[in-house]
């Protein structure tokens, strides 16, 4: 059985696009010019941080993240930024008997934001920033492990990404769940890795509800 389902952040819990667009103002690039760089740098196979570089080559992400919060525009999220679906689905999951977690790719700030936002609504909040290990990396996916008090195998990992997300957490023995949603999704969906890899394949996240208490049902 599926016991504890654990969420990515960005694009499966978190909309992006606002966020990112404060980087093209950041960075005085048009909004429409940096959002097009940014999906063909994805198409292309590249890690996304190469975007900054098309604008800006040198560009260091962690420490233009700092002269941004000194400059009083550091990244930030908030529940307007939620997907529609995600405080309806938290809701009938934890109804249903699930131990439910949040880790992903994401700052010390971020982690802090997480827990304002999320306080009492999960059993645990991750950031890579706080375990020292980041996705793709199989240590991240060891300390979700080692965070879950059940089997790896009784762990559903949400994402939006077969490659950060689907591929390393099956091999980490746990079951996936690819939600279509986000630039990296879309662009991966039709791929042969996005259809044969994850457990599930979702457009949202009450479909994943849905198929969660159906594959419990029929385990027992």
């Amino acid at each position: 059985m599926i016991r504890a389902v654990v969420f990515d952040v960005g694009e499966c819990l978190v909309d992006e696009t606002r966020e990112y667009g404060t980087w093209a103002d950041w960075l005085g690039v048009r909004r429409h010019t940096f959002h097009a760089m940014f999906g063909a740098v994805i198409a292309q196979g590249r890690d996304y941080r190469e975007t900054f570089q098309e604008f800006r080559p040198g560009f260091d992400l962690y420490e233009e993240r700092e002269k941004r919060a000194a400059a009083g525009q550091a990244e930030t999220f908030g529940e307007a930024d939620l997907y529609d679906d995600v405080r309806p689905a938290l809701t009938e999951l934890r109804a249903n008997g699930l131990w439910l977690g949040i880790a992903g790719n994401q700052t010390v700030r971020a982690g802090r934001i997480l827990r304002e936002l999320f306080s009492g609504d999960v059993d645990l909040i991750g950031t890579s920033d706080d375990w020292g290990a980041s996705k793709p990396s199989p240590e991240f996916f060891k300390r979700v492990a080692a965070a879950v008090p059940f089997a790896a195998d009784e762990i559903l990992y949400v994402g939006d990404r077969w490659d950060n997300d689907i591929r390393p957490a099956r091999e980490a023995d746990m079951k996936t769940a690819l939600v279509r949603r986000g630039p990296w999704a879309t662009i991966q969906w039709n791929s042969p890795e996005a259809r044969q890899l994850p457990t599930f394949r979702v457009a949202g996240l009450q479909e994943l509800v849905r198929l969660v208490r159906e594959f419990n049902g029929s385990t027992r």
